[in-house]
């Protein structure tokens, strides 16, 4: 027999649960008070990386029903929402959300609307790589150096290149500049790839 689960999270203890599962009742789901997990997190907390989350997925097993109020409490975006969905599927939990009508997300009618998330997702992870990849373009036209800052000022590496070509031992280099040895290596190949 099919055990019923319920997650209801609130972004702050200041909230309260008691709405969604009230919800969840309305619903005419009667959850053991044990098989209730409720957690006060941020929505911007993956719901791989909740507490209350991690121990709910730990205890279901396959053939088990999850009833959430909303989407929203299952992912802080749609591609969050994506993949827990399809961890939950992975186990062979049903997933059941009130908002979209209580429809179970692993049937049909639940795959057609994670088609539609998966759509807004890849959209949403899209519109991210644009907006990075003109931050990084802005960024690099202003001016801006990427990485970790150099160990060495450009008169040091210069000084280290010119010891290098004189057969200066690279330990020494490295001691004598207080740097790692593997910071004079790159040097070095950086000098070598240039001739």
């Amino acid at each position: 027999m099919s055990r019923v689960f319920a997650y209801c999270r609130v972004s702050t203890t200041d909230q309260t649960t008691e709405n969604q599962r009230l919800e969840i009742e309305r619903a005419g789901f009667s959850i053991d008070k044990r098989r209730i997990v409720e957690e006060s997190i941020s929505g911007s907390v993956a719901a791989s990386e909740r507490p209350g989350f991690t121990r709910l997925m730990d205890r279901m097993e396959s053939g088990d029903i999850l009833v959430v109020t909303k989407l929203d409490r299952l992912g802080r975006n749609a591609m969050d929402v994506r993949a827990t969905v399809e961890a939950l599927t992975g186990l062979g939990v049903k997933v059941h959300c009130l908002a979209l009508g209580g429809v179970d997300l692993t049937s049909a009618a639940g795959r057609m609307t994670m088609q539609v998330l998966n759509a807004v997702a890849e959209f949403e992870r899209d519109l991210l790589i644009e907006r990075t990849n003109a931050g990084i373009s802005r960024a690099k036209a202003e001016g801006k150096q990427f990485g970790r800052p150099s160990a060495l000022s450009s008169e040091q590496q210069a000084e280290v290149s010119r010891r290098l070509a004189q057969g200066d031992a690279v330990a020494a280099l490295a001691r004598d500049f207080n740097t790692s040895r593997q910071t004079i290596m790159r040097l070095r190949e950086k000098a070598t790839a240039v001739e």
